[in-house]
């Protein structure tokens, strides 16, 4: 599809009324409006607002794009305003605009009108184009150039090869652009790149992250070779690909505006490296074969992390609604019932579909989770729980990745139409359709598990707590705790709380322990470990392990024992006492929520100074 399929006659004003941004946005609906292009005026343009919001579509060299997807837009569309005194925008340069193109998205655009859309803010790059735009004596002069500049654009982009690199001479870099609608800077900042990067001497490989998807998708293989990364986005990039690449970091506009800057930054070698969190790759090449754990792994976890906002929230508002009790009554207060309303029938309500959803993302992208969130609300209400969840995320994941393949004969032109249509429907079908019939086997085994639980005693008991207490201290944050820790959020949505609290007791003591043998044993640490111990009793008492991380990496032969010892050890003792919460985060600072507070406090001592001690002993004097 061509833009001026999109830009008509109907759709161009030469000389704009508008005197400020507001009435220029008004104006430019009003025309959309009476070319029959909106079902909805008023609604379209507090979308527009909205998007303003967020950051301005000046962007500088006297253009502005306001754009916006929305469901008032009855069919894809841009207008074209022209101001010949020039308008105050908000631009990035700080100067007044001229020239206007408001793009107008429905939901459901498909490729072909996206694509349109996203040459049109790569013409606007070209100086001279701009200047013979806004000297046009008329609506088809203003169409007849963007034709033969679409023209001349779309040659280019046919002749145009892959970048190579030329045997290691020339600086090879990688980047990620992205805008909150994708539309317009995505593809911008992208064309700004490559074209400063032609100029300046550089290879590039740039991954536009737009409404059409992601594009010319960056491979293990290219981030690999790369010097360095520019992400230029104001939207989220999966950053745990790059682990220790040289990043910079940079809004969507930079790279229209600055991609010199940004190229010149990378090849001085002046960019921070980045570390990296552990938690997942989810664009890293993805036809790379896998081994099947790793990747069963990596989608579970992706669901997990994204759930834990609102197990968190929840569960802490849940516990503390507790508080508010009425002593004489025994009845909750209203402050205390708006809190259990709160992160019980809301926060904690949406914890297995988004658990579900964010699986089947991980899967089978955007498609994928209307498919798990829906089986994961299947799951919830059929009280099939977590267990239910993960396999209704699963479910919803293959199932979509298949039913992608039975579509795969419809012509890419009709993509939109696929992704928008029917992977949603015939994937939320298939899945609510499986997910009604093993609903309640599901229940069952999940009402199985807590009978069992509740079944535990004596040293049963005291052995689930030593093995999910060393679990919580072998990896620090990584695979192994994380398996620990969903364990016991699994339990809380089943109505058991004496696990969370004991993994919580065990992934306290790592930190709380060195911290403490840093202070008793000061001679077997330098003075930097020392001073670093003292944090580490903030990130104890918080509940953040990974604060033992440092320490273990640098002696793990005699560290990583320790704190195990210690975490098992509180993770024992917190079940022996009998300690339970329904708070699966807060550390100390929820500890007057935990049944047995003091015998639980006392584990957590005990875990601490059995790691302090071992400490003392097994690492050597320092001269």
């Amino acid at each position: 599809m061509k833009i001026t399929e999109l830009l008509g006659k109907e759709t161009i004003r030469l000389n704009l009324e508008a005197t400020n941004k507001q009435s220029v946005i008004e104006e430019l609906a009003d025309q959309l409006d009476r070319a029959g292009k909106l079902s909805n005026k008023s609604s379209f343009i507090q979308e527009i607002n909205d998007r303003e919001k967020q950051s301005s579509t000046g962007i500088g060299e006297s253009v502005a794009i306001p754009h916006a997807k929305s469901a008032s837009v009855k069919e894809p569309a841009i207008v074209f305003g022209r101001s010949a005194e020039g308008i105050d925008y908000e631009s990035m340069d700080e100067k007044p605009a001229y020239l206007f193109f408001m793009i107008a998205a429905t939901e459901g655009a498909n490729d072909m009108h996206l694509q349109a859309l996203a040459r049109l803010s790569t013409l606007l790059m070209d100086e001279p184009f701009r200047q013979e735009v806004f000297h046009a004596g008329s609506a088809e002069d203003i169409i007849k150039l963007i034709d033969e500049k679409e023209e001349e654009k779309l040659a280019e982009e046919k002749a145009e090869k892959p970048a190579e690199t030329d045997g290691g001479t020339r600086p090879f870099f990688v980047a990620v652009t992205g805008c909150p609608t994708g539309i317009a800077h995505t593809y911008m900042a992208a064309d700004g790149l490559k074209d400063k990067a032609k100029e300046l001497g550089y290879d590039i490989k740039v991954e536009t992250n737009g409404s059409d998807g992601v594009r010319n998708a960056l491979t293990r293989d290219d981030i690999a070779r790369a010097d360095a990364v520019i992400i230029a986005a104001d939207t989220q990039v999966e950053k745990e690909r790059f682990s220790g690449k040289p990043l910079i970091n940079a809004p969507v506009t930079a790279g229209i505006r600055k991609p010199a800057e940004l190229l010149e930054q990378a090849a001085s070698g002046n960019a921070s490296v980045y570390q990296g969190t552990g938690k997942g790759d989810s664009h890293a090449d993805d036809d790379e074969k896998k081994g099947v754990g790793a990747t069963i792994y990596r989608h579970l976890m992706n669901g997990v992390s994204n759930m834990l906002p609102f197990v968190v929230a929840g569960g802490i508002l849940i516990a503390l609604s507790f508080l508010f009790e009425d002593p004489v009554e025994g009845e909750i207060t209203w402050f205390g019932e708006i809190l259990s309303t709160i992160g019980g029938a809301n926060a904690f309500f949406f914890m297995v579909p988004v658990l579900a959803g964010f699986i089947a993302s991980s899967i089978a992208d955007r498609p994928g989770f209307a498919a798990g969130m829906v089986g994961g609300l299947m799951a919830h209400n059929g009280d099939a729980g977590f267990l239910g969840g993960i396999i209704a995320g699963f479910l919803a994941g293959y199932l979509v990745l298949g039913l992608r393949r039975v579509f795969s004969f419809i012509p890419q032109s009709l993509d939109g139409i696929k992704t928008i249509l029917l992977l949603p429907l015939f994937g939320v079908f298939g899945t609510g359709f499986v997910m009604y019939f093993i609903v309640t086997p599901l229940a069952g085994v999940q009402e199985g598990l807590v009978t069992w639980l509740d079944g535990l005693d004596g040293a049963n008991i005291i052995f689930l707590g030593l093995i999910l207490g060393g679990m919580m201290a072998v990896d620090m944050g990584g695979p192994i705790n994380k398996s620990a820790y969903a364990f016991g959020l699994a339990m809380i949505e089943a109505g058991s709380f004496m696990p969370i609290a004991a993994i919580m007791a065990a992934g306290m003591v790592p930190p709380l322990g060195i911290a403490l043998a840093t202070t008793v044993f000061k001679n077997r640490f330098t003075a930097e470990q020392r001073d670093a111990g003292k944090t580490n009793y903030v990130m104890g008492a918080s509940f953040i392990t990974e604060g033992a991380i440092p320490f273990a990496a640098a002696d793990p032969a005699r560290v990583i024992p320790s704190i195990i010892a210690g975490s098992a050890l509180a993770g024992a003792l917190s079940m022996a006492f009998g300690a339970a919460t329904e708070a699966p985060h807060g550390g100390i600072f929820v500890i007057g929520l935990v049944d047995n507070a003091i015998l639980y406090l006392i584990a957590i001592l005990a875990g601490a100074a059995l790691t302090a001690a071992l400490l003392g002993i097994l690492k050597k004097k320092i001269a």
